[in-house]
């Protein structure tokens, strides 16, 4: 099939930015949705609460693993066939979850839900890239994350809600009802775009050899490393700053309101980037962006350790830090997939890859380093920004 290249990315059609973004939801939905029930499942299934944590860190490590399996597929088959099968699974595996007799089967679904999940996140990644130029890619990629920024805000809502009506079960019945939807919705408007030179090309490697050619490349490796970094940041402090907060006299509708005002900042970043990408190129508002990140990073560590400025002396550099995160994400993605368009499925898959994966590890370091106070939070988080500064530094600057 010919390479496909639609419009600029400032006039993507509704439909195809409506598909993406529902494509976009498995992960945040799936996570978000269900955590007020945590307590309720636990009781139900009689189960202690790590088991119920185990069902979240599941979810995470098929998101990771899941990625690398329907990338290069997606190269070599074309984008469409693995997609919907992803997305079928999804739906079979949320009403397995929703009709689970134990926790152990309860965690297994979890991971089958997000092995065929995760297979929005690649193809939709691809396809972006496979319609547009790398910097209208970034511009689609900041409406996507901004679709995404959406659902933790709205998703514990919807969440809260179901359970006022129903249990826990029916929460999953929704999750399945809605991936169906977005099964419908892509099998009607989105069209195959893998070009035929990545067709080729794919046919000619195995796997391992797209990634470990992937892996050689330091400019993916840096934009991968980069988006990476940020989100280590955001996981790392969405795991560690209830506790930290909450310690220091914040109250958990307190928190809500933190949580909320620091997703308006992120909010705000990513429609501000979009204005930006018309005069200036993805790669310039990265590397500012990152800086921005890595001196607020500094001055929480410096806050930290110090107690100087007290809670706000926290919560300023938080907010700097996860608006910031509107300027690096889509842009990295768009970096990382520009450089070899022809093994897109396959960079989409290790960028993603990587993205869990250095964010499942600050956030769990954090965790395991966790003394009460924010030291251990700021140095993880200062660490992986200091870890993005210095990949971006090795790179020529992309042109």
């Amino acid at each position: 099939m010919t390479d496909r290249r639609a419009a600029p990315a400032g006039h993507a059609g509704l439909g195809l930015v409506l598909v993406l973004g529902g494509l976009n939801l498995f992960a945040p939905l799936s996570v978000d949705m269900y955590l007020p029930a945590l307590p309720q499942l636990t009781r139900d299934l009689a189960a202690p609460a790590s088991a119920g944590a185990m069902t979240v860190a599941a979810f995470y490590v098929g998101m990771c693993l899941g990625q690398l399996v329907h990338g290069p597929i997606s190269d070599r088959i074309g984008r469409r066939t693995p997609l919907l099968a992803g997305i079928a699974l999804y739906v079979a595996a949320s009403a397995g979850a929703a009709a689970a007799p134990s926790i152990g089967l309860l965690i297994v679904f979890r991971f089958l839900m997000a092995v065929g999940g995760c297979a929005g996140l690649v193809v939709s990644r691809a396809a972006v890239r496979d319609r547009f130029s790398p910097q209208e890619s970034a511009h689609v990629f900041s409406t996507l994350l901004l679709v995404m920024s959406l659902g933790p805000i709205v998703a514990p809502m919807i969440g809260s809600g179901i359970l006022l009506v129903a249990g826990w079960r029916a929460i999953f019945w929704v999750l399945a009802g809605f991936g169906a939807l977005v099964g419908i919705a892509t099998f009607f408007r989105l069209a195959e775009s893998r070009s035929t030179e990545a067709a080729s090309h794919a046919r000619g490697e195995t796997a391992a050899q797209s990634y470990l050619a992937l892996l050689r490349e330091p400019q993916v490796m840096a934009y991968a490393l980069a988006g990476g970094a940020s989100h280590a940041g955001l996981l790392t402090y969405l795991a560690v700053a209830p506790d930290v907060l909450i310690g220091r006299g914040v109250s958990p509708q307190g928190f809500a309101w933190v949580v909320g005002v620091n997703g308006i900042g992120l909010i705000t970043a990513n429609i501000l980037n979009r204005r930006l990408l018309a005069r200036h190129h993805y790669d310039t508002i990265l590397r500012r962006a990152n800086l921005c990140s890595l001196t607020a990073a500094a001055v929480l560590m410096i806050d930290a350790v110090t107690g100087f400025g007290g809670l706000a002396g926290l919560l300023v550099p938080l907010f700097a830090i996860v608006t910031a995160i509107g300027f690096t994400q889509p842009n990295a993605f768009a970096g990382a997939l520009a450089h070899d368009p022809a093994r897109s499925g396959a960079a989409s898959a290790l960028v993603g890859c990587i993205q869990f994966g250095i964010g499942a590890i600050g956030a769990s370091l954090a965790g395991l380093l966790h003394d009460g106070t924010a030291r251990p939070m700021a140095a993880v988080i200062l660490t992986v920004y200091v870890i993005a500064f210095l990949s971006l530094r090795m790179v020529r600057p992309a042109r």
